[in-house]
């Protein structure tokens, strides 16, 4: 589980744990989207976190460059696993929290497009089925070279032929 910022006690246990003491078990390199990054990690064993069944700790340190602007962000991320040493190698749990980041850049599509986090849809599996709809949506756009989800969607539902175009339907 990655630890956000509204988990203030967990993140604050793992922000203080001895990390300097930590050796250094992987580093990645990656470039794209304009920018380039780079991933440090540390994983320690733990077993007296504010986490039921925690056992192992993770801490990534992202060094991102935009490369058109220069600008360089450090963000440092936490996660938390019961999986031991044992069960879960660093590598796994690296792959991990990239897995996650990808779920999260998906959602971050839906909700800032779709405002989906201010729906008022709970009940039976409404919620569901439109989050399906619209990850259909996304999927469709992005598979025809979509960058710009939103603007590609305010273009599309301004001719009621344009998404049946898109699907083939015409």
């Amino acid at each position: 589980m990655i630890v956000k910022r509204n988990q203030k006690e967990l993140r604050k246990q793992l922000k203080f744990l001895p990390w300097k003491q930590v050796p250094l078990q992987g580093r990645t390199r990656d470039s794209g989207h304009g920018r380039s990054e780079s991933r440090r990690l540390k994983v320690a064993t733990v077993n007296n976190l504010s986490f039921p069944g925690a056992r192992q700790a993770v801490q990534t340190k992202r060094r991102r460059t935009d490369r058109n602007t220069g600008k360089t962000t450090i963000k440092t991320v936490y996660a938390v696993t019961s999986l031991t040493a044992e069960q879960a190698t660093r590598g796994q749990l690296a792959s991990f929290v990239r897995d996650y980041w990808r779920v999260e850049a998906r959602h971050h599509v839906r909700d800032t497009t779709f405002a989906e986090d201010a729906s008022q849809l709970r009940t039976c599996n409404g919620s569901r089925s439109t989050a399906t709809w619209r990850n259909l949506a996304i999927g469709v756009l992005r598979l025809s070279g979509v960058a710009n989800v939103a603007a590609s969607l305010r273009y599309k539902v301004r001719d009621g032929r344009r998404p049946l175009a898109l699907l083939g339907l015409t």
